[in-house]
């Protein structure tokens, strides 16, 4: 860290400068590195270092519910931050450069996959140990991870294809229900079902297919808003999806044989951490390909001028119905993900509000970006957990926040940006 310091700025020396020379010289192996040891060091000194300060327990999420509950341990609580993550994650990311250059040097030769392997393999370890502090960090965890599968695939036709889609919702709970369904169907002893058709210990094995089944009968069901629709132009996919959510909404609400408005409950637990984190991955990166694809560049030509793309011989409809389908798609995935980490599913969550907070992610993030996604779902499912001690005022907060950053960023924080995942890993030395 001394050595950092002492090193030539091109400016005045401040923190702003510090931590740009930072990024700009720790891989992301060295910004593991540190997080590792800000985890680490919580694991084992969190409890004594929560008494010391004053704290009840752990704060759960950095703090901000500790100081939003009780303003008076608000000092213990930035303390507790800046002693577990801020000191050990700049430290070592800072002290370890160099080493961690030169394993990123030797993972550049290697294969890509080989190296990004081995980074989401320790991501996810960071991620496990961290969240096995309570159940509350796990919950989080999952549900943040669902929201960047949401993100991602309603960034498809918001933003890839240029369109404005408001039914995301029920895709979300076709595929939610379609799921549950299943392995209440054939796993479990229901009351709505009766006695289980299969051993339920094959149900972990058979999930992964149960959940794609769920994908692909929301994205059956997108057929409704995308034949239609697509013969028109305009705001019209804007009012038929929103009609379509609701249509969903009211069906599963009377459908009795689905538990009707009191929603349907007793699923298994087949959601755990690494389910969860294993189907993200594989969203970004087959969303990233999507994109990159002939089909994703047909679309962008669909987007910036249907007209010339037609001329150029690109079918329009087609690509359009396709890229709303694959949307579809990953909301179904994420609405059985979603389904079996609650146990529970209702009609009501399936809603506006649930419509609002998805929008919200894909705008603030930036459309036309992986990153952007990634980065909009993160922030604003945490901002929204961080702020739930402050009840009805959070839905002042997050929309005031919302529109500062359409005032200034009209397209997201991160928009039009590719997903490089070799540039992303590259090694990055220090600048002569």
């Amino acid at each position: 860290m001394e050595k950092l310091l002492k090193e030539p700025f091109a400016g005045k020396m401040n923190i702003l400068s510090i931590f740009r020379r930072l990024c700009s010289t720790v891989p992301v192996l060295g910004w593991l590195a540190g997080i590792s040891a800000a985890v680490i060091a919580e694991y084992f000194f969190g409890d004594s270092l929560s008494w010391i300060l004053g704290l009840p327990k752990i704060p759960v999420l950095f703090g901000f519910l500790t100081m939003l509950k009780e303003p008076l341990l608000i000092p213990g609580s930035i303390a507790y931050v800046i002693i577990i993550y801020i000191i050990p994650v700049f430290a070592v990311a800072a002290i370890t450069r160099n080493l961690t250059n030169s394993l990123s040097e030797k993972l550049d030769k290697l294969p890509i996959a080989v190296s990004v392997v081995i980074h989401l393999t320790l991501f996810y370890l960071i991620l496990h140990l961290w969240s096995g502090i309570n159940d509350y960090r796990v919950l989080i965890v999952k549900l943040t991870l669902i929201a960047v599968i949401l993100t991602l695939s309603i960034n498809i036709i918001n933003g890839y294809m240029g369109e404005f889609s408001c039914s995301h919702p029920g895709f979300m709970a076709v595929g939610a229900y379609s799921s549950s369904v299943l392995t209440l169907l054939l796993f479990t002893n229901d009351k709505l079902f009766g006695k289980a058709l299969l051993p339920p210990i094959l149900g972990h094995f058979l999930f992964p297919l149960i959940i794609i089944i769920g994908g692909f009968m929301a994205a059956l069901s997108s057929l409704i808003v995308a034949i239609p629709s697509f013969r028109t132009r305009g705001d019209y996919l804007a009012i038929i999806s929103l009609a379509f959510m609701f249509i969903i909404k009211s069906l599963i609400e009377n459908l009795e044989f689905l538990g009707g408005p009191r929603g349907m409950g007793g699923q298994p637990d087949y959601s755990n951490l690494f389910v969860v984190f294993s189907w993200t991955i594989l969203c970004i990166w087959i969303i990233n390909n999507f994109v990159h694809s002939v089909l994703g560049k047909a679309l962008n030509a669909v987007r910036d001028n249907e007209p010339a793309a037609e001329a150029m011989t690109i079918n329009t409809r087609f690509t359009k119905i396709t890229a709303f389908m694959f949307g579809a798609f990953w909301a179904g995935i994420a609405g059985g993900l979603f389904a079996h980490i609650l146990r529970y599913v209702n009609p009501g969550t399936f809603g506006l509000q649930k419509l609002a907070e998805i929008l919200a992610m894909v705008y603030f993030g930036g459309l036309n970006s992986i990153y952007g996604s990634i980065v909009g779902a993160v922030s604003i499912n945490i901002l929204g957990e961080a702020l739930r001690p402050l009840e009805l005022y959070k839905w002042i907060v997050i929309p005031l926040l919302l529109i500062i950053v359409m005032i200034y960023r009209p397209t997201g924080l991160i928009s039009f940006k590719d997903f490089d995942v070799k540039r992303l890993l590259k090694p990055r030395q220090k600048k002569q």
